[in-house]
């Protein structure tokens, strides 16, 4: 009996240990779980933050990528407006009438007589009849071009552009901003 009574206050004592641990190991689970469900909630925190950050990155980039296509289609629409201001300009200087072009090719050759004292002219087809009488060319040939006077010293190598196309070109450049600002503010 004195071998039962050991053997049961083996076991008990071994039944209170076996508690103790039990107990032990369920409050170290519990750390460990409370700890895990801490740093998922960081861990879930941190990529919502992240998350946040780049749909609002994504949402900037957007708006700045629809404003950069809005000014593109507004520059787009103002040059066609140019390049359309600067065609009607040129067809209204080419359809003129043949007073106003007679007295602009006057100008045009007293200027170029500046710089080729006896000039060669070439003007568009048809309109020779305008320079009859003027003073200054040596010959005036009708060639297929655009309104305006072409000016060639007698060797040919130097030649002065008065086309009306060009003039337009050269004072558009310059005036480029002006017009601008008038026509779009």
């Amino acid at each position: 009996m004195a071998l039962d009574k050991v053997v049961k206050d083996i076991i008990d004592s071994a039944k209170r240990e076996a508690g103790v641990l039990i107990k032990r190991a369920e409050e170290e689970r519990e750390t460990i779980l409370r700890h895990a469900d801490e740093k998922n909630i960081k861990m879930r925190k941190a990529q919502e933050r992240e998350l946040d950050e780049i749909l609002e990155r994504l949402r900037r980039q957007e708006i700045s990528s629809a404003e950069l296509e809005a000014k593109k289609i507004i520059l787009n629409k103002k040059k066609e407006i140019l390049d359309r201001t600067f065609e009607e300009a040129l067809s209204e200087l080419s359809t003129m009438p043949s007073s106003d072009k007679q007295r602009i090719y006057r100008k045009s050759i007293d200027a170029a007589r500046r710089d080729i004292p006896r000039p060669r002219v070439y003007c568009p087809s048809g309109e020779a009849a305008l320079l009859v009488g003027m003073e200054g060319p040596v010959s005036v040939d009708e060639v297929d071009m655009e309104t305006g006077l072409i000016f060639e010293n007698e060797d040919g190598s130097v030649r002065l552009d008065y086309r009306f196309r060009t003039i337009l070109e050269i004072i558009w450049e310059r005036e480029l901003r002006n017009v601008s600002e008038i026509l779009f503010g």
